[in-house]
């Protein structure tokens, strides 16, 4: 299970460096991008999203959250 992170580009930059993918994601239609293409992948296990972006796709968020055993969404 690999990891996934969404959020502003420091953050994004930060968990590139520890080996982890993700997307820089500044608006609702990027989140929502972001969000949707990470669940879809089968070998994503954890989202990590910082909890700006999170605000910005609240409804997916939850509907992944509470819908799908996986992947785990973590706020940060």
């Amino acid at each position: 299970m690999e990891f996934f992170c969404i959020g502003d580009e420091d953050t994004v930059r930060g968990f590139r460096l520890a080996g982890v993918a993700g997307a820089v994601a500044d608006s609702a239609d990027g989140v929502a991008g972001a969000l949707a293409g990470a669940a879809s992948r089968p070998d994503c296990g954890v989202i990590l999203i910082t909890r700006a972006a999170a605000g910005l796709a609240r409804p997916l968020v939850e509907e992944i959250r509470l819908e799908r055993a996986r992947p785990l969404v973590v706020e940060l």
